[in-house]
């Protein structure tokens, strides 16, 4: 069912959006070669809390962390532990904040220099992609004009996009309706409206579109082995047009 916000939720959503993005601001300067993942969550948890609101993602269906670390062919969901990042990884971070009892979620994906210029081409790209997913929305547009903005920019360069996981609703809880995906699917499409907000979050594979899931029941890789980069911001419908609420 879609939950629509009133601007007064709205507001509640941006000041979640708000504290996700510092902590962003306080990830982008803490990430380096040697460094495990681990230590990027105790930051985050450590920021969450000193600013009295609760980790989005640590219990949720039992997730055990505050924040998804996903490492080179990882797309999402990687659980953060004992790995130690290394020059020339890319970094994806997911997280959400449940701040008043309204909910923000972004990602971003961080090179650790050196890359290879593919992979750089690759980050770019998937960045380009959610710009352009966000300049799709309009009142009285469509899910499926977000998701074709996404698909036909990717596969312009021969980028995988990953199918089985997508964008949602976001704001009274961690995911809602609408469901976001990165393609054109035959699932539902509803118009866009005034107080929707939205999790757009392209997931772009340097390699193919296939995916799977470790063991671990949580990470996802790719098929191929090949990296994978993953964006994402949450965005309010307006009758103004989009306004992006997170930052990195």
């Amino acid at each position: 069912m879609l939950r629509l916000k009133t601007n007064e939720d709205i507001k509640g959503i941006a000041n979640s959006c708000a504290l996700l993005s510092q902590l962003f601001d306080i990830l982008k300067k803490e990430i380096r070669a040697g460094i495990t993942t681990k230590y990027l969550d105790e930051v985050t948890q450590t920021f969450i809390y000193d600013n009295k609101a609760e980790p989005a993602f640590l219990g949720y269906m039992n997730y055990p962390a505050a924040l998804c670390v996903s490492v080179n062919e990882e797309v999402i969901h990687g659980i953060p532990g004992k790995r130690v990042i290394k020059e020339g990884d890319i970094v994806s971070l997911d997280c959400g904040i449940n701040y008043n009892g309204y909910f923000s979620d972004a990602a971003l994906t961080i090179p650790i220099e050196p890359v290879t210029s593919e992979v750089s081409k690759l980050l770019q790209v998937t960045k380009e992609c959610l710009e352009r997913a966000i300049q799709a929305i309009r009142i009285d547009a469509r899910i499926h004009d977000i998701s074709r903005a996404v698909f036909n920019h990717a596969k312009a360069y021969g980028f995988g996009v990953v199918r089985e996981y997508c964008g949602h609703g976001v704001g009274f809880s961690q995911h809602e309706d609408p469901q976001i995906p990165n393609y054109v699917s035959s699932g539902p499409n509803p118009r866009l409206k005034p107080g929707m907000v939205l999790a757009i979050e392209p997931m772009i594979n340097l390699g193919t579109d296939a995916v799977y899931e470790l063991d671990d029941g949580w990470t996802v890789v790719t098929a191929d082995k090949k990296p994978s980069a993953h964006f994402e911001h949450t965005v309010a419908v307006t009758a103004e047009g989009p306004l992006v609420l997170t930052r990195w």
